[in-house]
């Protein structure tokens, strides 16, 4: 059971979490799902889900593909797909989301920009808009 040796790599399915209490001081990368009850003060990129528990703070930048905050970050949130902040969450920095959900009491401070091209290219100027052809009068 203890001798028998298992090397597979944890892949992108695998669930990351920093407990309350923990401090790390420099940037978290990861493939799969993460969860932060402790402090970062770095970026964290996900390429899957980042959720920031009630005890969580982030001082730094995330960039992931969903994230669902509890806590508190101080920093830009880039997510492709789905932003969810809780009624606890406090974000102080701006956002750049695909879809947002804001549960009432959720403090955000920062500027917002939301849309498909925005969370893809991070440039709003790339979003089609209709072309209006002006009238000769």
């Amino acid at each position: 059971m203890f001798n028998k040796k298992d090397d597979k790599p944890a892949g992108p399915n695998a669930m990351n979490q920093f407990g309350n209490g923990t401090v790390i001081n420099g940037d978290v990368s990861t493939e799969g799902d993460i969860r932060i009850d402790g402090k970062v003060t770095g970026n964290v990129n996900c390429k899957a889900k980042v959720v920031i528990g009630t005890t969580g703070i982030i001082e730094g930048d995330i960039v992931c593909q969903n994230a669902y905050i509890d806590g508190k970050v101080n920093g830009t949130i880039e997510v492709s797909e789905l932003l969810i902040l809780s009624k606890t969450a406090t974000v102080n920095g701006d956002i750049k989301i695909k879809k947002l959900v804001v549960e009432e009491g959720a403090k955000f401070n920062g500027k917002c920009s939301m849309g498909l091209s925005v969370a893809r290219n991070d440039s709003a100027e790339t979003t089609a808009r209709p072309k209006i052809a002006s009238a000769a009068v």
